[in-house]
This record gives structure tokens, C-alpha cells and sequence, in this order.
């Protein structure tokens, strides 16, 4: 207006402050639409699939009558409500897999839950009706997420090729049973053929599926060897890798399929007061492995993401283990000197080639470093006294870069520091 005061510097700055151009939603919907709803809604069609196979389950009878209920062979019918508690187990694990941000685990996701909401079309009760809303509202949601799940789930070459034979084994069961059922008592359809390998894998053997014939029995034997071998292959392939990773990481340390990934990695060997520092640098540029004795240490960096191997640094097994020979570099930097000419013996002897940067507690011992075989070493003490000396008599410019440039042997910055 005309007749308004000038807008005073006050003014203009609390406009600047206050008044936005651009429009604040009210609502962030992102924070309702990312992944971590994602996965909450995934679990919850998990645990509304199990209620609903267990209503199925304590019906008197099952008469289905969706306009899908004529696609089910009637003899699978009975099996539908164990069908849907099975799929309820299937989307529990996915969502274990989609909290891990897994990309096999979306792509599960994406085939499961349209078959979830397809449930009411054959049983076309109304129970099952909020199971085909959820699954079709969460399925939007695992689409538009799809960028956040893109962790492999590196399974090693014997852990799949388990997983291939425990099914080829399940399958060649199951086929030849039913092949054969006019050569057993009590197997006459698929479900049959499945329920026998299983119950005769498992060696539980209620008796109402058995040989009537001698090529029956053979064939039953070698299901036996076949499916249970597998099955206890499959099983232990996964299973002791995941608790290996648990009671390693309890204790701090890498397991063996994690140390043998590691390449171009920088290993830190013991863990002094010039570490905590060290590795706040390394880790933001590179891998690293700390190699130390101490399980209280070894835990609290754990604790923090740091890749640990609990060994002693000065082994050269330990360093072997650490993979030193594909390491890009090596930091000795423990409390103790004397542990350090040790360390440094090990790394040399078990990779020759290696870069080699040692730090010396004591400026004394630089040279002895030097000679059992570090590039290069480096004494805090005689970098800290050199700024302290330039910056009391006023060279404060130059002392920056002379301290933090400071390179070379242990004999040249003796030269500052007398004896």
C-alpha cells in the first residue's frame, strides 16, 4: 500500500526468515509410503493369512464357491487352508527379507501377494475379504519402493547348488511315489505321494503308506537316502552360517566366508591411542580390518560397524587370515613398540610386498621399526612437540602443514628431538 511505513532492515529480515514461496505440505506422505511401511504391511498380511488358514482349518467342512473354487482339483481342496498357513509362514520370511532391504525378497513379494488376495475368489467367503484388500494395498507400496531393496543375498556356489538338490530330491520323491502308488498300500494321489516321502524322509513312519512290492522298497530306500541327504545338506548349509555370523558377532569377529570377500583393504593391527583417530579417516575411504587380542575392544567395535578379527596381530596365521596378501596397506599403531616390531616382523614375512606404515610411541624405537621392515614410520610425539616449539615462539603459519606433513624415517625427525 501507498501509505505503509518503508520496510526497515528488522522487517525485511523476519520476512526473510518467516515467509516461504515455496508451499509446506501439511502431510509427508513419504514418511507413510517408504519402506519401512513396506515391510509393516507385508508382516501384517503375514499374520492376517495365518488367522485366516487357521479359520479355514476349524470349519466343519470345506465347500468353496468363488468362481476360481472349479480351477482346484477336488482333491486339493482340503489342502487349500494349509495352503494359505503356508503362504502366511512364506510372507513372514519375505518380510524378514524386505527389513533386510533383500532384492530376492521383493521379487517374492511382488509373485506372493497377488496370489494372497486371489484366496477369496475360490473360498468367496467374506472373512478372507480383508486379506485381498491388504494384499492388493500393499502391493502398490512394494512397487514404488522397489529402488530401497537392492542388497544381494550373496549365497555362496554350495549353498545353491544344496537348496537345487534338496528340491530335485523332494521332486524325485514325490514323482516316483506317485509313478509307482499301484506298487504301494495307501498312496493313490499327489498329496499322498508328497505326505509319504516326507513322513518316510523324516523317518517318522506312521505305516499307513507302505511297499507292497520289492521294486516299491527299493525305491523307498533310495528316497530315503536321497531326500534326507539333502534335506540335512540344505539345512546345514544355512543354518550353520547364520548362527556362525550370530556367535561371531557376539564375540567380534568376521567369519571366514566375510574375510574371504575382502580386497584392496587396509589392515589396522592392534588398537592403540592414535587408532580411534585413524579409523575415523580410513573408514570413510576404504575397507578396513582391525586385527587385535582384546574381545572387550573387539566388541566395541563391533558395535560400530568396524570389521574386527580377534587374533593376535603379531601371528602371521592371523594376517594370512585377514587376507594381508590382497590388503592395499598396512597400519601398526598399538601402545606397546615392542609389539609393534613384532607386528611388523609378521606382515613383512607374510606379504613382502605390502605397504607398511608403522607409528612409534617412542621416537627411539622409529629406527628399529625401520629395519625389520616398515615403509615408513611415523612418531606422534615428535609431531606434537614440533607444533608446540613452532607455535610458542610464533610460527603458527607453518606448524599446521609440518606437522601434518611429516614424513619419513624415525631418524630424520630424531634430528628435532635430542636423545
Amino acid at each position: 500500500m501507498a501509505n505503509d511505513p518503508p520496510e526497515t532492515p528488522i522487517d525485511a529480515a523476519l520476512r526473510e526468515l518467516f515467509h516461504r514461496e515455496d508451499r509446506v505440505p501439511f502431510v509427508y506422505w513419504g514418511e507413510f509410503t517408504g519402506t519401512n511401511t513396506t515391510v509393516l504391511l507385508t508382516a501384517s498380511v503375514a499374520v492376517l493369512a495365518f488367522v485366516t488358514g487357521l479359520s479355514h482349518l476349524s470349519a466343519a467342512s470345506l465347500e468353496f464357491g468363488g468362481p476360481l473354487a472349479s480351477v482346484v482339483p477336488t482333491e486339493l481342496t482340503v489342502a487349500v487352508p494349509f495352503g494359505v498357513v503356508f503362504l502366511a509362514f512364506a510372507v513372514g520370511g519375505l518380510a524378514v527379507g524386505l527389513q533386510r532391504r533383500v532384492r530376492i525378497a521383493w521379487y517374492g513379494t511382488v509373485v506372493v501377494l497377488p496370489l494372497a488376495s486371489l484366496l477369496v475368489f475360490v473360498t468367496a467367503e467374506p472373512t478372507d475379504v480383508l486379506l485381498f484388500v491388504l494384499s492388493l494395498g500393499t502391493l502398490p507400496l512394494v512397487v514404488r519402493n522397489r529402488a530401497a531393496f537392492d542388497r544381494s543375498l550373496d549365497l555362496s556356489a554350495f549353498q545353491v547348488g544344496a537348496i537345487v538338490a534338496f528340491v530335485a530330491g523332494q521332486l524325485y520323491g514325490t514323482l516316483g511315489a506317485f509313478a509307482l502308488r499301484a506298487q504301494y498300500d495307501g498312496i493313490e494321489t499327489w498329496i499322498d505321494a508328497f505326505y509319504y516321502v516326507i513322513v518316510t524322509a523324516t523317518t517318522v513312519g506312521y505305516g499307513d503308506a507302505t511297499p507292497a512290492t520289492q521294486g516299491a522298497k527299493l525305491f523307498t530306500l533310495s528316497a530315503i537316502i536321497v531326500v534326507t541327504g539333502t534335506f540335512a545338506v540344505a539345512s546345514g548349509s544355512l543354518i550353520v552360517p547364520a548362527l556362525e555370523s550370530r556367535v561371531t558377532a557376539a564375540f567380534g569377529t568376521m567369519t571366514a566366508s566375510e574375510l574371504s570377500l575382502l580386497e584392496d583393504h587396509v589392515l589396522v593391527l592392534g588398537y592403540g591411542e592414535s587408532t580411534e583417530p585413524l579409523l575415523d579417516e580410513l573408514v570413510a575411504t576404504t575397507d578396513v580390518v582391525v586385527v587385535t587380542p582384546d574381545s572387550e575392544t573387539a566388541s566395541a567395535l563391533n558395535e560400530r560397524d568396524v570389521e574386527i578379527l580377534t587374533a593376535d596381530p603379531t601371528e602371521e596365521d592371523a594376517l594370512l587370515d585377514a587376507r594381508i596378501d590382497a590388503a592395499s596397506g598396512v597400519v601398526v599403531a598399538t601402545s606397546d613398540d615392542a609389539s609393534d616390531v613384532l607386528a611388523v616382523l609378521a606382515a613383512r614375512e607374510a606379504n613382502p610386498e605390502v605397504r607398511i606404515v608403522a607409528a612409534a610411541s617412542n621416537h627411539r624405537y622409529a629406527g628399529k621399526l625401520e629395519r625389520v621392515g616398515a615403509d615408513e614410520v611415523l612418531s606422534p610425539s615428535v609431531i606434537i612437540g614440533q607444533r608446540l616449539s613452532r607455535s610458542v615462539l610464533g610460527n603458527a603459519e607453518g606448524s599446521p602443514d609440518r606437522a601434518e606433513g611429516t614424513e619419513g624415517n624415525g631418524t630424520e625427525n630424531d634430528k628435532d628431538i635430542p636423545p
